[in-house]
């Protein structure tokens, strides 16, 4: 039998939107038929969309339908889902609008409220604001933030003043839900539980660092909101940076919240700095033009709506140093792209070549050994190892060594991220969600480069879609005499 965590009520604004129904109702819907959620507590959507709960329910349904796997969808389990479904009118900005909400939530003042404001940034003041006047926060109330969360450090800084004013700090979750996948949380497990990785994982041993997120899908018609942030506000100031920390933080002495995003933020402030000549060096950033993806021709970013003139970067190739003793001269090379040739987020460990090899390998390099970490399309971690061939022949070869993800044989539904970062929400585990002085440094970091970038420091390049990318992001490897892991 599951935990069942005491009863609660859970209020998505947006709760119409895109991310509501592909994302956070399914992930609630395993949640609640699975005993996380008690049956008694209350799933609140807050949308502008003018529309009864038999209507609202007749919707969810069918977003259920379209984004659950078929075999997930169960007409008993859904009965039981229904019943926890509740819905209210409110324009975000509107103070008055907010009277159906407070009447629901008025009915239970002891529950745990879990606020997730699935909207625009924009409104997030607001809604905090509208919460606290209408005396909807308590001390169990809890705050989940979407990114992005600003352009910038000052556009973040209004933002988070504004809502902590009516939140604590400790109760404000900002999700990344790069965080809650399961080979994410399985880098700490691999660090800190196998000695044998311990003595290995510093400067002595470790040659350079890959982290990439590639996307083989454009924009998709999201222009208005891709254009005003880029590759880098979108995926390398947040996602990338967090999976940076992961592997590069020294071990905490707990697994409590506050001791392990202490670590992470002393990662980000050792993060070197860049100069002109710097980000001119050690940055790339492009623009994807009409190609081929999946067999079909595909249109160039300029070519969206609004955008044809636009010098909104949706490929970034960034070299980044961290200046502590663990990590001095070992490069992390970051990259993240839209229409590349396929779908791929892994991290890859580059170890240091043997000092001197005795096996002469029929005058062919020793390869170094890899620890290859894949977030998507499949999560895997595997090591690659040198061996010998077996048989006769001298020969050798880098062999896999695959670490088993499956889900436990006694299950058949393996959690997807939001669950497990819902789940945390609900329990009150800040451990996978930023803290503010995370985010105030990895903007920090970043806010000098996007400067760079748009004094044009760092000239615009482009790449056919459907490719892996500029040649200037080899090029900015190479002259480091690596390459990129492109398998």
């Amino acid at each position: 039998m599951n935990e069942i965590k005491s009863d609660c009520d859970i209020i998505v604004f947006g709760g119409h939107g895109d991310l509501a129904f592909r994302k956070l109702m399914p992930a609630l819907y395993h949640l609640s038929n699975n005993g996380y959620i008690d049956e008694t507590s209350r799933i609140i959507t807050a949308t502008r969309d003018a529309m009864s709960l038999e209507e609202h329910c007749r919707l969810t349904r069918s977003k259920l339908q379209e984004f659950l796997p078929e075999a997930d969808f169960d007409e008993a389990k859904w009965l039981r889902f229904e019943k926890q479904l509740q819905v209210v009118i409110i324009d975000f900005g509107e103070n008055e609008s907010y009277s159906g909400l407070k009447a629901l939530l008025d009915a239970y003042p002891q529950r745990d409220r879990v606020n997730y404001l699935s909207t625009a940034p924009d409104f997030f003041g607001a809604i905090c604001k509208s919460l606290s006047q209408w005396e909807l926060i308590s001390p169990q109330s809890r705050v989940v933030l979407e990114k992005p969360i600003g352009r910038d450090l000052h556009s973040s800084r209004v933002i988070n003043v504004e809502v902590l004013k009516y939140f604590d700090e400790s109760q404000i979750y900002r999700i990344d839900h790069y965080l809650g996948k399961d080979t994410v949380q399985n880098i700490m497990a691999l660090r800190f539980s196998n000695r044998f990785f311990m003595p290995l994982w510093d400067a002595s041993n470790i040659d350079h660092i890959q982290i990439t997120v590639a996307e083989s899908v454009g924009v998709e018609g999201r222009w208005g909101y891709y254009d005003e942030y880029g590759a880098m506000r979108d995926m390398i100031q947040n996602h990338l940076m967090q999976l940076l920390c992961l592997v590069a933080m020294e071990p905490p002495c707990s697994v409590d919240a506050d001791n392990v995003r202490d670590e992470k933020v002393k990662v980000l402030r050792s993060l070197r700095l860049m100069t002109p000549s710097d980000i001119e060096q050690k940055t790339v950033r492009a623009q994807y033009t009409q190609g081929a993806s999946s067999g079909e021709p595909v249109p160039g970013y300029r070519e969206g709506e609004g955008v044809s003139e636009s010098n909104t970067e949706t490929f970034a190739a960034i070299r980044v140093d961290i200046d502590n003793w663990r990590w001095n001269g070992v490069p992390f090379y970051l990259r993240s792209g839209k229409r590349m040739r396929q779908r791929n987020s892994e991290i890859v460990i580059y170890f240091k070549a043997v000092p001197h090899s005795i096996f002469v390998n029929q005058g062919k390099c020793i390869s170094e050994n890899k620890l290859v970490i894949s977030l998507q399309p499949k999560e895997s971690i595997h090591l690659q190892l040198m061996n010998k061939i077996p048989g006769l022949s001298e020969h050798m070869r880098l062999q896999k060594v695959e670490l088993e993800l499956n889900t436990p044989l006694n299950t058949t539904h393996k959690p997807d991220a939001y669950e497990r970062l819902l789940l945390d929400v609900i329990r009150a585990n800040p451990t996978l969600f930023m803290r503010l002085d995370e985010v105030e440094a990895a903007w920090k970091w970043a806010d000098v480069i996007l400067k760079g970038w748009q004094e044009d420091v760092v000239p615009m390049k482009s790449y056919s879609a459907g490719t892996d990318g500029p040649s200037a992001a080899v090029q900015l490897i190479a002259r480091d005499g690596r390459s990129w892991h492109d398998e």
